[in-house]
């Protein structure tokens, strides 16, 4: 049996474990702390150190672009830009500097990036778009002949200088009188996104509303169809597709697609159909060696179904050169990606082409 001293001993030890135990766990706990407070330290380092490698492989992208499409100026006998050159990630290379160059997965120091390169000439600019050009795209989304008149009319008069207000558009008192008013443009866009802001365009008809089990070549009989089913119209096009604000005037017959031909009046789908086919060659596949690309916009008269009065829409409106170069740049290091995206200006010159932006998406 413990005796009175012994169990105060006993006690005692065991207050002195428990103040032990506490004190390991007090240490324990902070150097648990300081270890995380290292290894928050060390990753933020490491990404410090990643972010300035990131920037300039971003911009080395973004330099191999500007190097793909002023090279493509010197190339002989090549006095157009066509989906199956170089800078375009086709396989027809002519121009010997291009033999031991890629475009994806380059690698740079401790990391590698891609480079994707879209001309913005292969869209109408909308910034000079007439009336017909504008009524032709809304049929082609889809949208209805009446309510596409006000939007039209509304896209005139967001685009001019004047306040004079086009039938069925709208101005600056129409904007300021909305439940968030905001002030008409009255110059050109600078974003496409602007179109969002003016009368009779709704996001549907921007981005298009098609849903998959939509067929896009569906008749109007069958459109009616489905616009029932879907309690609202379907816009199987959508007005993103078809333009752009920072492309040059005219729009390469090289690179444009089968829908944005249709723009032109006397062109319906078949002879855009005809003029895609045609460029793509043999094989019917668009971006490899058997390409026809065009020479000249005079080209056209070869294509089954273009009259005369096509020839001479087209000459006013299509070209065979690009200007203007969207460049996306997917950067990748120790298993983290980033995208950059910029836009280059070729002034007619290998050695003048201009970074305009870039940034980080």
């Amino acid at each position: 049996m413990l005796t009175q001293p012994d169990k105060q001993i006993r006690s005692e030890r065991g207050i002195a474990l428990i103040m032990v135990m506490l004190v390991v766990l007090a240490l324990s706990i902070i150097a648990g702390g300081f270890a995380y407070s290292v290894k928050v330290e060390t990753y933020l380092a490491r990404n410090a150190t990643d972010e300035y490698e990131f920037e300039w492989l971003g911009r080395s992208g973004i330099e191999l672009a500007r190097f793909a499409v002023g090279q493509q100026m010197s190339v002989p006998g090549e006095s157009y830009d066509s989906l199956n050159q170089f800078w375009a990630g086709g396989l027809y290379v002519t121009n010997e500097i291009f033999l031991d160059q890629s475009l994806t997965d380059v690698q740079l120091g401790r990391g590698k990036f891609s480079v994707r390169i879209e001309d913005q000439e292969r869209k109408f600019n909308i910034n000079v778009a007439d009336e017909t050009i504008l009524n032709q795209a809304f049929k082609l989304v889809g949208v209805d002949v009446a309510e596409a008149q006000g939007a039209v009319s509304s896209i005139l008069d967001w685009i001019d200088a004047d306040d004079q207000t086009r039938i069925n558009g709208a101005e600056m008192d129409f904007y300021l009188g909305l439940e968030k008013p905001h002030l008409c443009k009255n110059g050109p866009l600078d974003d496409l996104t602007e179109l969002l802001l003016i009368n009779g365009i709704s996001e549907d008809m921007y981005l298009g509303n098609a849903p998959p089990e939509i067929d896009p070549t569906l008749g109007p009989s069958a459109r009616a169809i489905a616009m029932s089913r879907n309690n609202g119209p379907i816009y199987t096009n959508a007005l993103v597709d078809f333009f752009t604000t920072t492309s040059a005037r005219l729009v390469n017959i090289n690179t444009a697609n089968a829908t944005i031909f249709q723009l032109i009046p006397g062109i319906d789908e078949t002879v855009a159909q005809n003029i895609v086919t045609h460029r793509a060659g043999p094989d019917g596949v668009a971006g490899t060696e058997d390409d026809t690309p065009f020479r000249s916009v005079r080209d056209l008269a070869n294509i089954p179904g273009m009259d005369q009065n096509s020839i001479g829409s087209a000459g006013r409106i299509f070209g065979v050169r690009s200007a203007t170069f969207k460049v996306t740049v997917e950067v990748e290091i120790n298993g983290r990606r980033k995208e950059m995206v910029g836009l280059i200006f070729r002034n007619n010159s290998a050695k003048d082409v201009r970074i305009l932006y870039a940034y980080w998406k």
